[in-house]
């Protein structure tokens, strides 16, 4: 042994050490609350959705989606947009383009349509129950327009 432990004593102060990746729960609450990305597709045009609030996840994606009106000369594509809501069904900071499937001559157009149909379709109309549980939370809602010829996916 040179110069302090034997590894009989390295072992043992190894062992007492608490281990950097342990906590407790208590010490890092934020841990356990980072929000999930709520995802969903939804073909667009979309059928005038129900009247009332909207109660589940279901039923809101199509009621946000309702508003989308396809831009001029648009053939098949696919767009996300990526935006939170607040328990009132009001938008909560500012909805981001996170993907486009498009002609590069289109992309404008479109994602100015997008972000002008969640404008129009927000607040949205949700339960007390369902305003909890997405308040905050993100939310990646991807738009698939199959074209004006039906079965022409992007």
């Amino acid at each position: 042994m040179r110069g302090g432990l034997s590894l009989a004593g390295l072992a043992l102060a190894v062992s007492t050490a608490p281990a950097a990746a342990q906590f407790d729960v208590t010490d890092n609450p934020s841990v356990l609350s980072l929000p999930t990305t709520l995802r969903a597709t939804v073909r667009v045009p979309v059928t005038p959705p129900p009247e009332g609030p909207a109660d589940t996840l279901a039923d809101l994606y199509p009621r946000l989606a309702a508003c989308w009106r396809a831009p001029a000369d648009l053939g098949a594509s696919a767009i996300t947009l990526r935006f939170a809501l607040r328990r009132d069904g009001s938008l909560q900071g500012t909805p981001r383009i996170t993907f486009t499937r498009v002609p590069p001559r289109r992309r404008d157009a479109l994602a100015a349509e997008t972000l002008s149909s969640l404008a129009r379709c927000t607040p949205a109309r949700l339960t007390a129950g369902l305003g909890g549980a997405v308040a905050g939370r993100p939310i990646a809602l991807r738009f698939v327009y199959p074209g004006p010829i039906q079965g022409d996916r992007p």
